[in-house]
């Protein structure tokens, strides 16, 4: 124990903590010194708070509640939607197969309807995609969540790529919905993030949005791992789309102090499950339907992935 206490000793001071308030402040027992050292060792290396000013519709219409985790049942997305309802989010993002069951929960209410399509590996031909975007749409889908052909873009086959998008693009504002674009960032480096939000802005996208929540990347011992939406990613995004295509941030974003730092980045809407821990977190905290001042946590330059 002692070891340990030495080395975050030496850490503290490589910190450049003042020296003489650590002496005069450190309690006597080793046990109270190891608990105070790692507090104030915490305290050093933890990112400033900062603050923004939001009401409570502001924090709930950045949401699409997600209920696309494979296991979930009928039961399981009755409950989502009407949690949707009670919060009053965006929009419920759900599977094509439950689309004219939300479009019937949600009649009379604010809360539209997303489904996704190609999802979440974006493997279908595009023949496929489109169809399945009208269907959506016919079926009630307002805004339109769709994976782009991974591997293509891996590929560097741009054109293949952008006409697709086009393509879907095309066939859902035809019919008075809006399209969102998965990238899956995971998957992909920086100058293909970048090309992707080129792409999209040339073809007038309604949002560019991270990733799907479930782009788990197998790593050389066969484990897999998920970042989801990142800081430097949407950071990237934000500054590489036009003005008008909106950023969606999906994978990690599990908390109020998490959805206030990606709204300070300029991300307008979010993908989680976490919807009622947000919002009544957002409510323990103050945040009201009149303007306040909010300060938040921001988050780490890397979240650990997943809804």
């Amino acid at each position: 124990m002692f070891g340990l206490i030495a080395l975050i000793w030496r850490i503290h001071i490589k910190m450049r903590m003042r020296l003489d308030e650590v002496q005069h402040s450190i309690p006597k027992s080793p046990s109270a010194n190891f608990t105070y050292l790692t507090n104030t060792l915490t305290m050093t290396i933890s990112p400033p708070t900062q603050s923004i000013v939001v009401t409570l519709q502001d924090v709930a219409k950045m949401i699409d509640h997600s209920l696309l985790h494979p296991t979930m049942t009928d039961a399981d997305v009755v409950a989502g939607f009407a949690i949707a309802i009670a919060y009053g989010v965006a929009t419920a993002c759900v599977k094509p197969y439950h689309v004219r069951a939300a479009r019937q929960a949600l009649k009379g209410t604010d809360v539209l309807v997303c489904p996704v399509i190609g999802f979440p590996h974006g493997n279908s031909t595009t023949e496929v995609k489109v169809f399945e975007a009208k269907q959506a749409v016919a079926d009630g889908g307002q805004e339109i969540d769709m994976v782009i052909n991974i591997g293509k873009a891996c590929g560097g086959e741009w054109d293949y790529v952008a006409d697709e998008i086009r393509q879907i693009n095309e066939a859902v504002i035809e019919r008075g919905a809006v399209l969102k674009v998965i990238f899956e960032n995971d998957f992909l480096e920086d100058g293909d993030i970048i090309k992707l939000c080129e792409i999209c802005s040339d073809i007038g996208v309604a949002f560019v949005k991270t990733s799907t929540g479930y782009g788990f990347v197998k790593q050389s011992n066969g484990y897999y791992t998920y970042a989801g939406a990142t800081v430097p990613h949407l950071k990237l995004m934000r500054k590489c789309s036009k003005p008008e295509v909106q950023i969606k941030a999906a994978g990690g974003v599990r908390t109020l102090d998490d959805l206030l730092h990606a709204r300070s980045l300029g991300v307008t809407r979010i993908g989680a499950t976490a919807t009622e821990a947000i919002m009544k977190e957002a409510v323990a905290r103050g945040i009201t339907e009149q303007p306040s001042v909010v300060e938040f946590k921001p988050m780490a330059n890397q979240f650990v992935g997943g809804y």
